[in-house]
């Protein structure tokens, strides 16, 4: 797979050949590629494609779920007995698809029990209904960040999904190095690239305003 320092490097190689520019920092030729790279995913999901691509989604093994209020859940009208449950800390960013966050999959930790995304008045009004008691699907809708289970009991989930940047703090231990962020893989099919590079470079050479870093650049990832 193609890491984000082989992106930044492919892009800055091409741009030597016809732009020299000692401002031209990674971070902003990496923000340009992101920004492009969103479009074409919103693309392929558009055409219902972007899921076939396992190798773009990454995976939260084990997020922490705490009860909450049907209130804070956003759906105070449920008319039956209904136990709300919210991950613990907000979810990394997710890319946005045709209809929102692009989650993949979100199951029971095992993965034995797939979770059906739905809306806080969608399952409101779904509980109203007289067949609602025989309805064995477990949902889940996301808000603001978090993620809510209505009737379930577990303590955790497992959650696949296509995030925005950079995951490792919800995974690495606290006493382990992560993985720097330009070793990390682009969440991009490789097959994009070509496109994606013709655009940067594009908009970069007809743009004639290239920003360099602020103030606060030595704590930038990427520089």
């Amino acid at each position: 797979m193609t890491t984000i320092a082989d992106t930044i490097s492919r892009v800055r190689n091409v741009l030597k050949a016809v732009k020299e520019d000692p401002f031209l920092t990674d971070r902003f030729i990496y923000s340009m590629i992101t920004k492009y790279a969103k479009m074409m995913i919103k693309r392929l999901d558009d055409q219902d494609k972007i899921k076939k691509f396992q190798s773009l989604f990454q995976v939260l093994p084990c997020v922490e779920l705490v009860e909450v209020s049907r209130i804070e859940a956003c759906c105070p009208g449920i008319k039956t007995n209904c136990i709300i449950k919210r991950t613990k800390e907000k979810v990394p960013t997710l890319l946005e698809g045709t209809y929102g966050p692009l989650f993949r999959s979100v199951t029971s930790i095992d993965g034995s029990v797939e979770m059906f995304k739905t809306y806080p008045a969608t399952f409101t009004a779904m509980t109203g209904t007289s067949t609602f008691k025989y309805n064995k699907t477990k949902y889940f809708w996301y808000l603001d960040g978090y993620m809510y289970f209505p009737n379930i009991e577990w303590d955790a989930v497992r959650v696949e999904g296509l995030f925005d940047g950079d995951i490792a703090p919800y995974l690495c231990d606290t006493k382990e190095i992560c993985e720097p962020i330009q070793n990390q893989t682009v969440n991009f099919p490789e097959y994009l690239f070509a496109e994606i590079e013709q655009m940067v470079i594009k908009e970069i050479l007809t743009s004639g305003q290239v920003p360099s870093d602020g103030s606060d650049d030595k704590q930038n990832v990427l520089r």
